[in-house]
């Protein structure tokens, strides 16, 4: 795959401070994230190559079969037709009560309508390393597109466009509310506090578009025994959907809780994305990649699918303590060319060796915003070491898994330094987010996001020190 170049092409220093200036006084004025956006502004949106960007809209529907075929790898799971133990691990942590509302009939084929992986461009080309069905960004990736796309007076070819995330969002959320009326709920969590701003805007840009939706907390919702109900600005409104911007974890945390999951079983409401903790693991990839699934994965997703989606998603393994027997190996798992037979040998592993992550699977407080992440070669033989204990003994609770790492390469990135009011230019890795709307059956890429981080970040996330803008198509 070609490799990104990301500098703003034939732009005047003049030009693109005025740009950057202008995009901070509107994301400002927007206040997704306090009166002061905590990143770095650059005057153009990251730049993809048209055979990038063509690999993005292609990696939709791969994605969208993968989440169709895992559901359908639990369900036969649970009913002994796959191995139980797929069941077991993608369940191991979580709540009995949880886990039998998850596998409700009326809920067995819903599937997440949004789909965010995680995509590292590196020398070899895009690795995943991981999916979000609830992720944070879909009104700051908006908020963006808008403003990238107007600085430039429409020029820059956006990904999704400007109104391309708004869009997406709206006809997913039509696409799952179906025939019920009312109005849509997002609700946002206390835990996820940070992102009501973005959501409030993006409720704000559905309102306008015609779609009825507010952004609010739990505790504003109202139980009736006709359903669940929210004071709007038009009075007392009954809910048709209501948007989950919250963790499973976090359930007992949240209040009415108990009241949204008892109206979406009666069929009162909608719910997306739906109540499956098991289609929200990091697992899900070593399943991918388990040899002894091969058969399933190979007929149920197809070969093109599957050849795509084992190349671009990376060996994974999940840390399970059970001692193997002495004949058995980890499959595809060697150390300096050693089959790896027992975990506690990754523990004397060499720092060039170790490259490999360990991060909490899914169901905790430390799963997502790359908290609980620890890298090998990061750290040190006693670091690495207490690190695998510690994701080893929080087994029955908190599942781990163990990643191979990919480095991602190296690109020249503009951005205004605010003390200096001057544009400087800083080497850096990307991450990128494209967000993937599902309605109708179909998928749809309506925005990509860029988060920028200097080349001495080992764990890519949206820092101060961050660039973040939106994917657009290269000018030829």
């Amino acid at each position: 795959m070609a490799q990104t170049e990301s500098v703003c092409p034939e732009l005047s220093t003049e030009t693109a401070l005025d740009r950057c200036v202008a995009i901070r006084t509107q994301l400002q004025r927007a206040n997704l994230f306090g009166e002061t956006p905590a990143w770095r502004v650059s005057p153009c949106p990251l730049y993809l190559s048209a055979d990038q960007v063509k690999f993005f809209a292609d990696l939709g529907p791969h994605l969208l079969s993968f989440y169709r075929v895992l559901n359908r790898l639990y369900q036969e799971s649970v009913k002994g037709i796959q191995p139980k133990w797929v069941a077991g691990y993608l369940d191991q942590g979580k709540p009995d009560a949880l886990i039998q509302y998850s596998r409700m009939k009326r809920f067995r084929d819903v599937l997440p309508a949004v789909i965010r992986p995680d995509i590292i461009p590196t020398q070899d080309g895009m690795m995943i390393t991981e999916l979000d069905s609830v992720p944070g960004g879909i009104g700051l990736t908006a908020c963006l597109s808008h403003l990238y796309h107007d600085v430039d007076n429409g020029r820059a070819q956006l990904v999704g466009g400007r109104d391309g995330m708004v869009r997406g969002f709206a006809a997913m959320l039509q696409s799952t509310q179906e025939q019920r009326s009312g109005t849509i709920a997002i609700l946002v969590s206390e835990e996820a506090k940070d992102y009501r701003p973005e959501m409030s805007w993006l409720a704000a840009q559905l309102r306008q578009a015609g779609v009825a939706a507010w952004c609010v907390e739990p505790r504003e919702i109202r139980f009736t025994e006709e359903g669940l109900r929210l004071h709007t600005d038009h009075g007392e409104e009954p809910i048709g959907l209501v948007y989950r911007f919250y963790e499973l974890f976090d359930l007992l945390n949240i209040p009415k809780a108990e009241l949204v999951q008892y109206a979406v079983k009666k069929g009162w409401v909608g719910v997306t994305p739906p109540y499956k903790p098991a289609l929200e693991e990091k697992s899900a990839f070593a399943l991918l990649h388990h040899p002894m699934l091969r058969p399933f994965w190979d007929k149920a997703l197809g070969a093109e699918s599957l050849h795509q989606l084992s190349a671009i998603m990376p060996k994974t393994w999940l840390l399970d303590p059970a001692p193997l027997p002495a004949i058995a190996t980890i499959p595809d798992l060697s150390v300096g060319g050693r089959a790896v037979a027992q975990w506690t040998a990754l523990e004397e592993a060499t720092q060039k060796e170790r490259h490999f992550v360990i991060k909490p699977s899914g169901f905790s407080e430390l799963a997502w915003g790359s908290r609980g992440v620890s890298i090998g070669h990061d750290l040190s033989q006693s670091e690495w070491s207490q690190a695998l204990r510690t994701a080893l003994a929080s087994f029955p609770t908190t599942p781990y898994i163990l990643q191979q790492f990919h480095k991602g390469r190296l690109f020249d990135m503009d951005f205004m330094d605010d003390a200096s009011r001057t544009i400087v230019r800083m080497s850096g890795r990307a991450r990128l987010s494209p967000y993937y709307f599902v309605s109708g059956g179909t998928v749809e890429l309506a925005g990509i996001l860029a988060t920028v981080c200097p080349s001495d970040k080992k764990i890519l996330h949206g820092m101060k020190d961050a660039i973040l803008v939106p994917c657009a198509l290269r000018p030829t």
